[in-house]
């Protein structure tokens, strides 16, 4: 079983910068590939970034490439998503999720195993 709570959102200006952290609970959350996903109003839930348990390998949506960064502390047991030049488009609830596939990097919902709650990032002009 693993637990992941998000933390980091809020308001910020388009071009703005932010940093989100998905902390993970549970002796095995370090085996876990993780990914995060965004939802906006009225849309579904999207695939933004994966990386794997060990951290060697990433993976990111189209439209982020080059702006945001997916890392990770396995010795804090937490997830890092790193938001540069932001836009408007990328306001959303921000969601992480945990893959009990050490590689997973892909973009299916159903490829992760547990998901935290949410957190809102409001990227305003």
């Amino acid at each position: 079983q693993v637990q992941l709570v998000e933390s980091g959102g809020k308001l910020v200006q388009v071009g703005g910068s932010l940093r989100l952290s998905c902390a993970a609970s549970g002796r095995t959350a370090r085996t876990y590939a993780m990914g995060w996903f965004r939802q906006a109003p009225g849309k579904g839930r999207e695939f933004v970034a994966a990386i794997s348990s060990s951290g060697s390998t990433t993976a990111y949506e189209d439209s982020v490439k080059g702006r945001f960064t997916i890392s990770r502390d396995n010795g804090k047991n937490t997830a890092y998503l790193q938001m540069n030049s932001l836009k408007s488009e990328d306001t959303a609830v921000y969601y992480c999720a945990a893959s009990s596939r050490s590689n997973y990097m892909g973009s299916r919902l159903s490829g992760y195993d547990y998901w935290g709650q949410g957190t809102q990032v409001t990227v305003s002009s």
